[in-house]
């Protein structure tokens, strides 16, 4: 059972006593306070816990600053939508997350050097992103492979960040113990910029692993989907990172491992993008990369990989994670997958547009069942004279006006 407090309660510690001595009646049943720190506002909770199956919800509705109780199921007891509890977006060093904004993090699967690295994040800085990806330390399949550069280019990579005013940087941890690396590198750097740690497909039930990530409060989390388990799996490893008392947690799709997605690397599951939004309280991310990891075109001209982000974006994501390298040939780590900081532009432009698309036909549906409260406001910035948009991702509203204008085109 869950007990949600009303959000402008300003001193809930008298609630929150009422609410656990009223628990304390009940045999085998204790309660337990969380607090989120939302988008738009602080959000409390009490879980009871235990045999709640005969506690009655009435006496805890009725209580004062109680704005509902909820019964629910074990799975997925603090990511879980349960028919009635809020998304749970998040605002972190400036930047927005959640189902309302559009994040785009554009970058290097793996550092390989500085030069790359400054390349890459002034394309950004040109384009209005400020959402990167940067891979330092890298699992791979084979030990003979690059393992990335590690601790010793997270340095320049925030020096770097915040010269191009880059405000979170997606970052993959391997081991507990890069958790502190990239902490110490962050406070020797002066905190330039932010990081969003990923937990990769391979340690997706690395459950020593989850709970460190869970138990560490200064990182919100990026959680990519094992490649091999069922979706009930990742999201349940989610719940344990939630379940040690880091709730800012997106979850993204990166493609299963089969054969039936052949040619492309991984066959898209994006198609499971309504259903994790209707399941859980989280925003979720798309990778592309890994999902198509070659860099054909369709007959229309634009790369398989563009048509994965649409196909993400128009199911619901609200954030795209995606390779880019100034020189995909030289490479250290699938340089066959990643996008060229010329096709950065159009990259954005497409995202933008298929994000508008679906928020427009939400917009025009009759809204019975819907979540979201789309914003009729535009916060995208006009093309400039040069006909480019320019547009602020890394946590803008993306909603567009639905009196007729549209994103530019591709």
């Amino acid at each position: 059972m869950i007990i949600l407090l009303k959000p402008e309660i300003d001193q809930p510690g008298e609630i929150l006593r009422s609410i656990i001595s009223m628990a304390q009646r009940y045999d085998g049943v204790w309660a337990k306070p969380y607090s989120y720190s939302g988008r738009d506002c602080g959000i409390t909770e009490v879980h009871l816990i235990g045999s709640t199956r005969t506690v009655p919800t009435q006496p805890f509705a009725a209580l004062p600053g109680v704005l509902r109780v909820l019964r629910v199921s074990a799975k997925y007891r603090l990511i879980g939508r349960h028919g009635g509890a809020e998304p749970l977006g998040f605002e972190y060093n400036g930047v927005s997350f959640g189902r309302e904004t559009l994040n785009v993090f554009a970058g290097l699967c793996a550092v390989d050097t500085r030069e790359h690295v400054a390349r890459t994040m002034a394309a950004l800085a040109e384009n209005g992103v400020v959402t990167t990806r940067m891979g330092a330390y890298k699992p791979r399949t084979s030990p003979y492979d690059f393992q990335g550069l590690g601790a010793e280019c997270l340095p320049y990579v925030f020096e770097l960040a915040g010269k191009h005013g880059i405000r979170v940087i997606a970052i993959e941890a391997t081991h507990a113990r890069q958790i502190d690396e990239l902490r110490s590198a962050l406070e020797n750097a002066g905190n330039p910029t932010g990081v969003m740690l990923q937990v990769g497909t391979r340690n997706a039930q690395n459950f020593e692993l989850l709970k460190a990530i869970g138990q560490q409060r200064d990182f919100p989390v990026l959680f990519k989907r094992g490649m091999g388990i069922t979706l009930e799996e990742s999201l349940n490893a989610c719940e344990y990172v939630a379940s040690e008392g880091n709730p800012r947690i997106v979850f993204c799709f990166r493609g299963v491992r089969t054969h039936l997605g052949d040619p492309h690397r991984n066959l898209l599951d994006f198609g499971l993008v309504p259903v994790v939004l209707r399941q859980t309280r989280l925003a979720v991310c798309i990778d592309p990369s890994h999902s198509v990891g070659r860099m054909d075109l369709a007959p229309d001209g634009l790369p398989d990989i563009f048509h994965a982000v649409g196909q993400g974006l128009i199911a619901g994501a609200s954030m795209v994670l995606v390779d880019f390298h100034p020189e995909p040939k030289v490479a250290l780590c699938d340089g066959p997958q990643a996008l060229t900081l010329d096709q950065l532009p159009r990259l954005v432009r497409y995202a933008a547009t298929a994000r508008a698309a679906y928020e427009s036909l939400v917009a025009a549906h009759d809204g019975a069942g819907t979540d979201t409260r789309l914003q009729k406001e535009s916060h995208m910035e006009q093309a400039d004279a040069a006909g480019r948009s320019r547009l602020p991702f890394g946590g803008a509203r993306s909603s567009v006006s639905t009196t007729g204008s549209r994103a530019a085109a591709p």
